[in-house]
């Protein structure tokens, strides 16, 4: 693998599961980071300070440090309480406090980035700031991140308002020079998609001259997917304007019986052949974690990822 370059493009918990594989097969591994996050800690820094949220930068940050880098640790400590700090993690504190020295976000991940000696990079999708808007199954509009994370109705789409925010320069060029890219997994409409919502992400992803594959999530969630399958999660994305796929890793459903009160995303036998029928690779493999079901296997997730490199 020396030498290869792979992006991982994405949000929330399962970017930093896949970066941590692409590190450890040897690729050059660079993020690409949704920025519409406006819960948690990130939420509130967001209308304290008016910083860029850092709270997906800091773990793949963390993901990427180098092994033993007891900064990676102080890094993710959250207070437990304390007026005004309780629920912060220190590294957002951090990335906020850098992005205020330096003047730029950017620069502020950069930093940090040497601290932590991170084997890799770490990069903001866009450096405008955004909000994500959503429409449920019932035409409702639910505006903010959290608010569609946590809505009770299926999502149906999303936009981003202002509408196509420019994209960070190094991002793209990431994207176009990676032999490998890797979208998802993570929640579809609030930290996935948003990065396809950025002016130039999918243009960079039609000229990469890698492959392209998505990682489909093995468990719907509450409202956002719930109902969803495979091949429904693929349509999403490229309605979404992502029109650049090669492969679709999904979970082997067959390969183990469902858990109690975890909705599945069905790639059974005639999902995986819409998903193929509209010339993509489908790869079906058992990925999921027998004791979190509602997340993949990171072992067996970065079997699976070594063999598209």
């Amino acid at each position: 693998m020396s030498g290869k370059k792979a992006v991982a493009i994405g949000g929330g918990t399962g970017l930093p599961l896949v970066l941590s594989c692409l590190a450890s097969a040897g690729f050059e591994t660079t993020a690409v980071v949704a920025m519409a996050d406006d819960g948690g800690s990130s939420g509130r820094l967001r209308r304290d300070l008016g910083v860029l949220p850092p709270g997906d930068v800091r773990n793949c940050l963390v993901a990427l440090a180098a092994a033993g880098e007891p900064l990676a640790e102080l890094f993710q400590y959250r207070f437990p309480h304390g007026e005004g700090l309780a629920g912060h993690a220190l590294g957002n504190l951090v990335l906020a406090a850098l992005q205020d020295i330096t003047g730029d976000f950017a620069r502020a991940v950069q930093v940090a980035s040497d601290l932590l000696r991170v084997r890799g990079r770490v990069l903001p999708s866009t450096l405008a700031e955004v909000v994500l808007h959503g429409e449920t199954l019932s035409g409702d509009v639910v505006v903010g991140q959290w608010a569609l994370a946590h809505s009770p109705e299926r999502v149906r789409r999303v936009w981003l308002e202002p509408e196509r925010p420019p994209a960070y320069g190094p991002a793209l060029d990431a994207i176009r020079e990676a032999d490998l890219v890797v979208v998802g997994p993570g929640s579809l409409f609030t930290s996935v998609i948003p990065n396809v919502l950025v002016a130039g992400v999918p243009e960079a992803l039609r000229a990469c001259s890698g492959r392209v594959a998505y990682v489909c999530n093995v468990a719907n969630q509450r409202g956002e997917t719930l109902g969803m399958d495979a091949a429904d999660h693929v349509q999403a994305l490229r309605e979404h304007g992502l029109s650049r796929l090669d492969v679709v890793v999904v979970h082997d459903t067959e390969a183990s019986a469902p858990a109690a009160g975890v909705e599945p995303v069905d790639a059974g036998p005639e999902v995986r052949s819409r998903i193929a029928g509209a010339g993509l690779e489908v790869i079906a493999a058992d990925v999921v974690d027998a004791s979190n079901p509602r997340h993949h296997d990171p072992a067996l997730l970065c079997a699976v990822l070594r063999r598209l490199g």
